[in-house]
């Protein structure tokens, strides 16, 4: 299902409704969901051209603990779920490389 997006206008009433489009313009590393997760989380990203991408998770001391995706994508919206069954509870910290963009968020394991 696309998503919806409606404009309005300073006086209040909507102007328009547009869908996204299936090709970004820009590169974006979204918040994963849930956060905090227990013990598997979403997280999206979205890829403004083709790129090489590297999507990993650290623990706190920086050390990696997975490689989510390692490889080249197509321009557009991706997910992939984090399984940490396997991890600590605590924070983790994920980033993602995509040619010459990179991004960092955190997340939390409570288990």
């Amino acid at each position: 299902m696309a998503a919806v997006y409606t404009q309005y206008v300073i006086d209040g009433g909507p102007q328009g409704v547009s869908t996204p489009s299936t090709n970004p313009l820009r590169y974006n590393l979204s918040q994963n969901y849930p956060n905090p997760f227990n013990p598997s989380t979403r997280i999206e990203f979205t890829l403004a051209k083709e790129s090489s991408v590297d999507l990993k998770v650290f623990n706190i001391l920086g050390q990696e603990v997975a490689t989510l995706v390692h490889g080249n994508l197509t321009s557009g919206s991706h997910a992939v779920t984090f399984d940490a069954k396997n991890l600590a509870s605590g924070m983790y910290i994920y980033r993602i490389t995509a040619g010459d963009y990179t991004s960092v968020k955190r997340m939390m394991l409570l288990k």
